[in-house]
C-alpha cells in the first residue's frame, strides 16, 4: 500500500535538500520526499493520502547508548526521597526496613543518594548500621558509579580486607587499616554477589525476558525513538528475549547490542562471544557488532582518568582500566575482525589515551596494509583538553553525548576533585563539531527511576539550555540555573542531527535510516510544534503525535 503524507513540514536530516512538504512510501522504503506540486497523484490513484495540517515530520530518533537490561533489572529497586540530609534519609530506610520484615525483604537496595552527600572520603558502613543492621542494605549514588553498603552485606559478600579489589576502577574504599569502609566504587560488589544470594537462600526479581523488557520498548515507542543502541548486552538471557519480541513482531526498533570486555588479555573471548549472538539473533532488527570497554569511572567519584592531580589528594591521577599501548592492542584486534569499538571515558587523560590509541592503531594497520575497519565511538568525553579537541575529526572518532546531562544533573560533585575552571570546561562539544567531528546523541539511562529523562526533546531541551527541569543548580550562584559556559549550548540544528543521520552513521545505518530519503526505510515520527521554531526552554514540551515504523503506523495517527 501507497501512502502519501502531504501539507507536513519535513525536516529530512538530508544533505542538499534539508526540507519538504510532501513524502510517499510504498511498504517499509520511502519513494518520494520533495514538494507535493511534484508529485504525479495519477500514479498514486489508490494511496492513502493524509493531510497533517502543517505538522511537523521528523526521521525516527536514534538513541544510540541505552541500557534496557539494567532498566529492567532496576525495576524492583526502592526509590529514596531526594534530600541532601543524611539524618532524613537514614529515617527513611530505617523506617523502610519496619515496615518490611526481612523475612518479605532479605535484602534492599535503594535509589539514589545524591553524590554530593559526600566527600571523598565517602560515608561508613557504621552509619549505615544505624538504619538497618539485621539484613544486607545497599544504596546506589546518583551517578550511578558508587553505592554505600552496611556491615552485613559486606560480610555476607565475605568481603574484608584480605579481600582484594576485581580491579583498578571497581574498588572498596578502604580505612587505614585496609578495612573495607562501607562505600564502593563501580561494581565491586557484584563480583562477590553469589556469595550474599547463597547465604540468604534468595535471588532478586531480575529476570530478563522478554515479558520483563517489554515495558522499556514500549516506551521508545511512544517517545518516536525507532533504533538503538544498547550500552552493553547484559547476559544470554537479555539478547534472547529480545530476539524473541522480534520472532513475534513487537521490537519496533532497530537494535544494536555490544558485548563489554575488560582488557586484551580477555577481548579474544568477548569477541567469541559476540560471534556466538550474531549467529544466533541476527535478524532484520537486530545487529551486534561492537565490543564495549569502560576506560574510567566518573568524574563525580573521583576515579575518572584526569590529566590534572585531585584538588585534596595530591599525586592522585584517578584511574584508567588501560594504558594506550593496550588500549591501541584492543582496538587492532577489533579492526583485524571488522568490529567496531564503543568506549566509556570521561577524564580529559582518558580522552587523550583513546585518541592516541587509534592514532597508534590506525597506524599500525596501515604499516601492515590492512585497511582502517573499526569504528570508534567514545561515549561520554565529559572534560576534554582544549588542545584534543580537534583529534576526533582527525581520526574519525564518534562522539556520543548523553544530552540530559548537559544540565544540573550532576550538580557540582566533580569539584570534589577538580578546580573550578576545569569544572566549567565539561560538557563542551561545539569545539569538537567546528573542527568537523561527528557527534550523535543517546540518553544513557540505566534504571527505570530515570527512563522519563530518555524522552529525546526532554535532552534536547536540556542541551540547548544547559538547565536542567528536574535538578537545577542554584539560582543564586549560577543565574538562570544555567550550567557554565553559555557557550557550550548546542542548537536544534545540530541536536537534530545528532538523534538522526549522525547516530545511523555511529551505528552503520545510515544507507538506511536517519534522513528521509528515497530509497530509505520509511521511518518518522509527526510532532506537534516544529522544534526549529519552539522556544529552547520549551522544547521537552513537544509531543510525538504519531511514529511510523518500516512504513507501519505504530503509535497515534496521522
Amino acid at each position: 500500500m501507497t501512502t502519501i503524507i502531504k501539507n507536513a513540514r519535513i525536516y529530512t536530516s538530508a544533505e542538499g535538500c534539508p526540507q519538504a512538504d510532501c513524502l510517499v512510501f510504498d511498504g517499509k522504503r520511502i519513494g518520494f520526499v520533495g514538494a507535493a506540486a511534484d508529485v504525479d497523484m495519477e500514479k498514486y490513484g489508490d494511496a492513502k493520502i493524509y493531510d497533517v495540517g502543517g505538522r511537523t515530520v521528523l526521521p525516527g530518533i536514534i538513541d544510540s547508548h541505552i541500557h534496557p537490561g539494567w532498566v529492567a533489572k532496576s525495576l524492583w529497586h526502592v526509590r529514596l526521597p531526594w534530600t541532601e540530609d543524611v539524618d532524613e534519609l537514614l529515617a527513611f530506610i530505617k523506617k523502610y526496613g519496619e515496615e518490611h520484615p526481612k523475612e518479605e525483604c532479605p535484602f534492599l537496595y535503594f535509589e539514589y543518594y545524591p553524590t554530593s552527600m559526600f566527600d571523598e572520603k565517602g560515608p561508613t558502613k557504621e552509619l549505615l548500621d544505624t538504619a538497618i543492621s539485621d539484613r544486607p542494605v545497599h544504596c546506589q549514588d546518583f551517578g550511578e558509579h558508587l553505592c554505600w553498603v552496611n556491615s552485613k552485606m559486606l560480610e555476607l559478600l565475605e568481603v574484608d580486607k584480605d579481600t582484594p579489589d576485581p580491579g583498578p576502577l571497581e574498588t572498596f574504599v578502604r580505612d587505614d587499616e585496609g578495612n573495607p569502609t562501607g562505600w564502593i566504587r563501580e561494581m565491586a560488589w557484584y563480583k562477590f554477589v553469589d556469595n550474599m544470594y547463597k547465604a540468604l537462600g534468595w535471588q532478586p526479581p531480575e529476570e530478563l525476558n522478554a515479558e520483563t523488557m517489554k515495558s522499556f520498548f514500549d516506551f521508545l515507542e511512544e517517545c518516536g525513538i525507532t533504533a538503538m543502541a544498547d550500552g552493553f548486552i547484559e547476559n544470554d538471557d537479555q539478547i534472547r528475549g529480545i530476539y524473541e519480541l522480534d520472532k513475534v513482531g513487537k521490537l519496533n526498533v532497530y537494535y544494536d547490542g555490544m558485548v563489554r570486555f575488560w582488557n586484551y588479555e580477555d577481548l579474544s573471548e568477548k569477541i567469541a562471544k559476540l560471534r556466538e549472538y550474531q549467529k544466533l539473533y541476527t535478524t532484520d532488527h537486530i545487529k551486534i557488532n561492537t565490543m564495549k570497554l569502560f576506560l574510567d569511572g566518573t568524574n563525580e567519584s573521583g576515579n575518572s582518568a584526569s590529566l590534572h592531580e585531585h584538588i585534596h589528594d595530591p599525586g592522585n591521577f584517578g584511574e584508567i582500566m588501560m594504558e594506550t599501548e593496550e588500549l591501541a592492542q584492543c582496538m587492532e584486534l577489533c579492526n583485524k575482525e571488522g568490529l567496531d569499538i564503543h568506549i566509556h571515558m570521561v577524564g580529559d587523560r582518558a580522552f587523550r589515551v583513546g585518541c592516541d590509541a587509534v592514532e597508534m592503531a590506525q597506524k599500525a594497520a596501515r604499516e601492515k596494509g590492512e585497511p582502517w575497519v573499526c569504528r570508534p565511538t567514545f561515549a561520554h568525553c565529559e572534560v576534554v583538553d582544549p588542545s584534543d579537541m580537534g583529534r576526533p575529526a582527525q581520526l574519525g572518532i564518534f562522539i556520543n553525548w548523553s544530552c540530559h546531562w548537559s544540565g544540573g544533573y550532576f550538580g557540582e560533585e566533580a569539584m570534589n576533585y577538580y578546580t573550578e575552571e576545569k569544572w566549567r570546561r565539561m560538557y563542551q562539544f561545539n569545539p569538537m563539531i567546528e573542527s568537523g567531528a561527528t557527534i550523535d546523541f543517546s540518553s544513557d539511562v540505566v534504571t527505570g527511576y530515570e527512563l522519563h529523562r530518555a524522552y529525546p526533546f526532554f535532552g534536547m531541551q536540556v542541551a540547548a539550555t544547559r538547565v536542567d527541569p528536574e535538578f537545577p543548580l542554584d539560582p543564586e550562584q549560577y543565574p538562570g540555573s544555567m550550567r557554565p559556559e553559555e557557550s557550550a549550548k548546542l542548537s536544534v540544528p545540530v541536536l537534530l542531527k545528532g538523534y538522526t543521520i549522525n547516530g545511523a552513521k555511529q551505528l552503520r545505518w545510515q544507507d538506511d535510516m536517519g534522513s528521509l530519503e528515497v530509497g530509505k526505510l520509511a521511518n518518522m515520527i509527526v510532532v506537534d510544534s516544529d522544534p526549529f521554531h519552539t522556544p529552547a526552554e520549551q522544547l521537552k514540551d513537544i509531543n510525538v503525535d504519531a511514529v511510523i515504523f518500516d512504513g507501519k503506523i505504530i503509535k497515534g495517527s496521522l
